[in-house]
């Protein structure tokens, strides 16, 4: 019952996530978005100081470690409101979590069906690649639980 919860959870995160891609769209600018909404409000460094109760060096100082990456989440939150923003803030994922969830479980599923086939190949019995596929959805299904699915590599 849990594995179709989290199947029904991974598909409405997906269905969320989807409009967010391509994550192209969302790249900031070169030197950020505090700094690019900022001037497209034509408000100054030192206006922002003002709302934000900061000295304009700091607003400066805020904006280069946005674009470079090291600004704090919260910092940003409150710039985003004095400057009458919303901060979204989201890990979208490369692909579909349902996706990457069956992947994982099929590459698991065929490395321990290659480690028993070379087992059995060393021992003279090996079997037949036929119904490898519907094997593989077997193992998955019937021995492979989702949190298991991220131990190791």
């Amino acid at each position: 019952m849990k594995n179709a919860t989290r199947h029904k959870a991974r598909l409405r995160l997906d269905q969320r996530l989807q409009p967010l891609n391509p994550v192209d769209r969302f790249a900031p600018p070169p030197k950020g978005w505090l700094r690019a909404i900022r001037e497209a409000l034509g408000m100054s460094g030192a206006q922002l100081g003002l709302r934000l109760g900061i000295s304009p060096q700091s607003v400066d100082a805020m904006e280069r470690s946005e674009a470079t990456g090291t600004v704090k989440l919260e910092t940003l939150r409150r710039a985003a409101e004095a400057l009458d923003c919303t901060l979204v803030y989201a890990f979208v994922p490369n692909k579909p979590l349902e996706t990457k969830v069956q992947e994982r479980a099929r590459a698991l599923a065929l490395r321990e069906f290659d480690r028993i086939a070379h087992s059995m190949k060393l021992e003279d019995q090996e079997s037949g690649g036929e119904d490898r596929e519907a094997r593989v959805a077997d193992y998955v299904r019937d021995h492979l639980r989702l949190r298991d699915l991220w131990n190791g590599e």
